[in-house]
């Protein structure tokens, strides 16, 4: 039994997947002819035994067709189904829904969904030039942009955007994985904001305990030099505040005055104390050097 995949599974529920009318159905048929025999053999083969059961179905011979049931090899462990194929037929279809049946043949027999852990990626590796320049026609006829790489040897027809690879799926009517691949994306985006906010708010927190620090700096300065008495009470109030508590923000320092005062006059009380701390150390510009 072939192990459980998202390709292998997508596969398995499309070929499962009924089709009524006759004419789709005979665009699957014949896509699945074109997609899955190399050119030469006349043969057609597929590790999945529900594609191979769904070729079988389709055909008009089934007598003179029977599924073969191959061993695996050292290469290919897992054993494969032949089906002596007819006469692959040419042309393209007509009709838009035989057109989408053709790509989810091209699916079933040539194609493969990479897990999302691993990249977003939906290839079709078809078995002769003929083969893929017909795919590639349908893909573009829908919208999507397939992009054609080789790999040894041959050409593939591959996907890596997120939005095109749904697309395909949709085409195809694969709803279970195209279910699955919106839930990765959902999730990956939602722990991307987090991040963003988890990194956006520890900067924050850095840029805050920098210039408290910086505060407190100047107002111990102050206090040795000309000493917190002197002040006004709502500027001794808040050097007092600021020095007995260096991790709280201004917003948490307005609330502990009395009466509470907002941000904005907490941060006005404090500029006008690191003014007179610089005036009175007679560094009148820059910032100090902490260790």
């Amino acid at each position: 039994m072939p192990a459980s995949t998202l390709s292998g599974d997508a596969k398995d529920a499309l070929a499962r997947s009924p089709v009524e009318a006759a004419h789709c159905r005979a665009a699957l048929r014949d896509g699945l002819l074109t997609y899955g025999v190399t050119p030469g053999r006349s043969v057609f083969r597929t590790q999945r035994p529900a594609i191979a059961r769904l070729l079988w179905s389709l055909l008009d011979d089934r007598k003179h067709h029977p599924i073969r049931r191959v061993p695996g090899t050292r290469l290919h462990r897992l054993p494969a189904y032949e089906i002596d194929a007819a006469e692959i037929p040419s042309g393209l279809p007509k009709a838009r829904c035989d057109r989408r049946m053709d790509v989810r043949a091209a699916f079933l027999a040539c194609g493969s969904l990479a897990a999302p852990a691993r990249g977003y990626h939906l290839e079709f590796v078809p078995p002769c030039e003929e083969a893929l320049h017909r795919l590639v026609v349908l893909l573009r006829a829908e919208g999507t942009h397939p992009k054609i790489a080789p790999r040894k040897g041959r050409n593939i027809v591959y996907f890596k955007d997120i939005d095109e690879i749904t697309q395909v799926l949709a085409i195809i009517g694969s709803s279970g994985a195209l279910l699955h691949l919106e839930d990765v994306r959902a999730l990956k985006e939602t722990k991307n904001r987090i991040h963003r906010l988890v990194n956006t708010e520890a900067a924050n927190v850095d840029r805050a305990a920098g210039a408290a620090a910086t505060q407190r700096y100047w107002i111990a300065l102050l206090a040795d030099a000309y000493g917190l008495r002197k002040l006004s009470a709502p500027l001794r109030e808040i050097a007092e505040l600021r020095l007995a508590h260096p991790s709280e923000t201004l917003a948490e320092l307005g609330r502990r005055c009395s009466p509470e005062v907002k941000k904005s006059t907490v941060n006005g009380r404090i500029a006008t104390l690191v003014r007179l701390a610089k005036s009175l150390s007679g560094a009148a510009a820059g910032t100090p050097e902490r260790e």
